[in-house]
Order: C-alpha cells, then sequence, then structure tokens
C-alpha cells in the first residue's frame, strides 16, 4: 500500500509523541508505538500477541480492533492480514543516520540531534525491550563515530558535541570518553580534555576499581604531567 502520510509523523525517542499533537487512548498509544517500533508495517495477529501476551488470542484481537478504532483516522491502515503506519517515524531516520555514521559518511548537526536519545524511555512493555537494547547501543556506536570523523575533518564543535552525547548516555564507556578526550586534544582544548579524564578516572576508580586504559591515558599524559 502507497503512503500517503503528508505531514504525519511519530516521535519514539525521548518519549512517545505525533505531529500533528493527537489525543491517543491507552490501547492505542501503545498500538501507535509498537507500529513505529516495529513496522511501519506489521503483521495483526503478532502486533495483538505481543501487545497483550497476558491474555487469549481471541482477547488479543478484541483489543486490537478497539485500538484501531479509538486511534484518529488515517494514522493506520488496514491492508488484509497487516496493518500500515502511515506516518514518517523518528527512528527509521535516526537508524539511517547511525548507518552513515558507522560508515563514516559525514553526517549534519541537526541529524546527530537524532542520536541524542533513547527509544521509550520508561516502557518496559517485553516487545520493546530488545529493541531499546538494540538502539541504544546503535547511537553510542554512532556517536562516537561522528566524534571521530568530525575530529579527522576538524569540525570540532560537531566532535565535541557528539562525543558529549555518547559519554553522557555512558559514563564508563572508554572508547566513547577516548573520542571526546581526543576531540578536544585536536581542538586545542587540553584543559577540558584533562578535566574529563580526570573524573572518568574518578568514576572508574569509585564504581569499579579500574584504572583507564594505555590508549586514553597517552592523550592526556603531556599535560597532566606539567601540572604535576
Amino acid at each position: 500500500m502507497a503512503s500517503s502520510n503528508g505531514s504525519r509523523r511519530v516521535g519514539v525517542l525521548g518519549g512517545l509523541g505525533t505531529r500533528p499533537s493527537e489525543r491517543l487512548s491507552g490501547a492505542g498509544r501503545r498500538l501507535l508505538a509498537y507500529l513505529a517500533v516495529k513496522g511501519p508495517r506489521a503483521n495483526r495477529f503478532l502486533a495483538g500477541t505481543d501487545l497483550w501476551p497476558e491474555v487469549s488470542e481471541a482477547r488479543a484481537r478484541a483489543n486490537l480492533r478497539r485500538a484501531l478504532w479509538q486511534l484518529p483516522r488515517r494514522w493506520v491502515q488496514p491492508d488484509g492480514p497487516d496493518l500500515q503506519l502511515d506516518a514518517s517515524v523518528d527512528l527509521l531516520d535516526a537508524r539511517r543516520v547511525a548507518d552513515h555514521a558507522l560508515a563514516a559518511d559525514p553526517v549534519a548537526a541537526d541529524e546527530v540531534e537524532l542520536l541524542k536519545h533513547d527509544l521509550l524511555p520508561g516502557w518496559y512493555e517485553p516487545w520493546v525491550l530488545d529493541e531499546q537494547d538494540q538502539f541504544h547501543l546503535h547511537r553510542i556506536q554512532a556517536l562516537e563515530a561522528v566524534c571521530r570523523t568530525a575530529s579527522d575533518a576538524g569540525a570540532y564543535p560537531l566532535a565535541t558535541g557528539a562525543g558529549l552525547a555518547a559519554v553522557c548516555a555512558e559514563p564508563l564507556r572508554e572508547s566513547a570518553v577516548t573520542a571526546l578526550v581526543q576531540a578536544l586534544v585536536l581542538e586545542g582544548n587540553r584543559v577540558e580534555a584533562a578535566r574529563r579524564y580526570r573524573a572518568y578516572a574518578q568514576r572508574l576508580r569509585h564504581e569499579i576499581g579500574a584504572a583507564p586504559g594505555d590508549d586514553l591515558v597517552a592523550l592526556v599524559r603531556p599535560y597532566l604531567r606539567r601540572r604535576g
């Protein structure tokens, strides 16, 4: 079925939202989120059993019909045994940006914004948990890649912004800290690089009793010696 979504958009990064804004029932919210994450096309039967795993198949089908009835018109189109979300989705755009970043392609600052939020934070339904974990790792790896690629290109504001986003999301991830510190050193901001290093080393020691790796230490060792 061809899409005619126009300006309709579903956001699932940082929370669920729609553009234009819609008032949604609880069941409608769950179905819209499911199709945005699992779709945009999904089998009706699988959608029902994924969304309502604790009830019988007949009850799950009834719940799905109710959710469809409660959704505003045009957002979801039935198509035989399937359901088609008729809207763009920020998650699909973020995955595309992440793939480009991991391929070392240039990524714009506004595209990096798509990588700064997790998928449906605060949602704990079984169907979304693995998707959350996978996207979280994907976006962190992509932010690190943006940091390195932008550093190589001399685009330091973009590099440090992406690196800081990765570190904020995973403070103990050494590859993220290393990418950020390296960008700061290349930018000439060695004071901030050393500060970030010290904060990481202190947290690492406090939380797991470990020391930073040699590659990270080497980036700031000259400055740390001068400071004494």
